[in-house]
């Protein structure tokens, strides 16, 4: 054969792929097959702490993200009354201090063409612009690729070919194992934006003292998302001073306003929001550089076989909100290149394999049960999102963060939510979800969305991954018996119209009952 194994895609999650394999199986003969001429910017902008780790630790990249990259300093959420209302009567949820563990606002192309560069210098071969034509797969022989490459068509032929393709998912789509995530109808559209006003800046320390002094880090380096009914907003900074902004929405409950142009459609919205409209009154959408993406989320029924594996997009996508993507990156890389190191080096691997197949949608359903399914109900509500952000971040620094700081390269082998405390994580993580789905609806049915939307600030001392979470767990748990005890005595108000950034849709709301 002509190659060991064969890599459909250099982004991330192909070229990690590459770099793990040849670092630990130097002999291994890899070929990348990349389409593009160079990368392009991609939804994804933000690491979390898991994804960080396998970026420093185990490919090693700390040196190119401190010096071309921004640090993240945590997530904060802003949430509205109504559109009118002051910036520093908002309510605001996020750190106090700054980040305990590493985290970047990253710039994907340029991550991207740096590990792709990573993967050549470690000794795999590779072709781009390169077109995949044709794909054969042949159980337990030699993988058949076609391709367009230097105006030429080419066949390659390798024991392995890894699908790191990304959204095309090819292998996924040619063998009718992918499957759209119907349960969770959201849209994306974003932009990058010139003209973005500074979050710390000296004229709103004068203008907001109380709001300045009460945060003793930088709010412009967080992960900043405006927050609503049916949709939430992010605001990434990025190396050079552009600013990633878009919108992710549910489209049973909302829909984006109008306007000449998707990118007017996107600034209309963020400028409807108080501190989107602080932040971006005067900014700017860069031209040719507004994407979108309906139908986000799916997943694959079969990540493996014989000779093929899927690793990163390829596999499956959730949902943008608290960054997974890059997590699911990271484990699917490093399993899948452990897997094939052990293959190559004359192992059976049919074990991990059906490990593989068997876990991997597991991990997908568990991780959206637990996470994401509905969550767009009471996105809006600021106690309900506290709670959620609080017991939601402490169960991954308990279930994800502390295993892969304390051993990565043995957590990193292993899929999230697993055996009998996957499952028991998941069920209570899931519990917690439905009812506060259940609050959000009880409150829409009774025309009280975004009451507690204004006056208040909830700033947390830092997540850590060890026994000082269970003060974030005893907060969360709070949040979410006030808003239990709340429901238990809530009136209906008559005659009430939502909040202009909470818009209710009558048809979602009818068919809902008071739980």
């Amino acid at each position: 054969m002509d190659y060991d194994v064969a890599i459909i895609g250099g982004a991330f999650s192909g070229a990690a792929t590459a770099v793990v394999l040849k670092r630990r199986w130097p002999n291994a003969r890899v070929l990348i097959i990349e389409k593009t001429t160079e990368f392009d910017r991609k939804v994804g902008e933000s690491t979390t702490e898991v994804s960080s780790c396998y970026m420093t630790r185990i490919l090693g990249l700390t040196h190119h993200l401190g010096h071309h990259h921004l640090p993240k300093q945590g997530l904060r959420l802003w949430f509205s009354q109504h559109p009118e209302q002051s910036l520093d009567d908002c309510v605001e949820l996020g750190a106090r201090y700054g980040a305990r563990l590493a985290g970047f606002q990253v710039d994907r192309a340029t991550l991207d063409t740096h590990l792709l560069e990573e993967a050549v210098k470690a000794g795999c071969e590779l072709m781009r612009p390169a077109k995949v034509t044709s794909l054969e797969l042949h159980d337990g022989g030699e993988q058949v690729i076609k391709l367009d490459f230097q105006n030429e068509q080419r066949t390659i032929r390798a024991r392995w070919m890894v699908d790191a393709s990304g959204r095309a998912a090819m292998i996924a789509r040619k063998l009718g194992h992918f499957r759209p995530n119907l349960e969770h109808p959201i849209n994306a559209v974003w932009a990058r934006f010139t003209g973005v006003k500074e979050w710390d800046s000296y004229e709103w320390r004068e203008k907001f003292p109380e709001m300045a002094n009460a945060c003793r880090t930088n709010r412009e380096w967080a992960t900043n998302h405006l927050m609503g009914y049916g949709w939430w907003c992010w605001i990434i900074p990025l190396r050079g001073g552009d600013v990633s902004a878009g919108i992710v929405y549910d489209s049973r409950i909302f829909d984006l306003p109008a306007g000449a142009t998707l990118a007017q459609r996107l600034h209309n919205h963020l400028v409807s929001h108080p501190v989107g409209r602080a932040i971006f009154g005067e900014a700017q959408a860069i031209e040719g550089d507004v994407h979108a993406f309906s139908a986000l989320p799916y997943w694959s029924e079969k990540v493996c076989g014989d000779g093929w594996a899927a690793v990163g997009d390829a596999t499956s996508f959730i949902d943008p909100l608290y960054s997974p993507g890059l997590d699911f990156c990271s484990f699917t890389s490093y399993f899948v290149a452990d897997l094939l190191g052990r293959s190559l080096a004359g192992e059976n691997v049919r074990a991990l394999l059906d490990y593989y197949n068997a876990q991997y949608p597991v991990t997908y359903r568990r991780w959206f049960e637990s996470l994401y399914q509905d969550k767009y109900f009471y996105m809006g509500e600021a106690d309900l999102m506290s709670a959620a952000l609080l017991l939601d971040v402490s169960s991954y620094y308990i279930g994800l963060v502390r295993p892969v700081y304390r051993d990565p390269e043995c957590a990193f082998a292993r899929l999230p939510f697993e055996g009998r405390p996957g499952r028991i994580a998941a069920s209570m993580m899931k519990f917690y979800r439905r009812r506060l789905v259940a609050l959000a609806k009880n409150r829409a049915i009774a025309g009280r969305l975004g009451e507690v939307n204004s006056g208040w600030r909830e700033l947390y001392d830092g997540f850590v991954p060890d026994f000082r979470l269970r003060k974030q767990i005893a907060q969360g748990l709070r949040r979410w018996w006030s808003a239990e005890w709340k429901n238990l005595t809530m009136s209906p108000r008559r005659a009430r119209p939502a909040p202009a950034t909470c818009p209710v849709i009558p048809s979602v709301v009818e068919g809902s009952r008071r739980i």
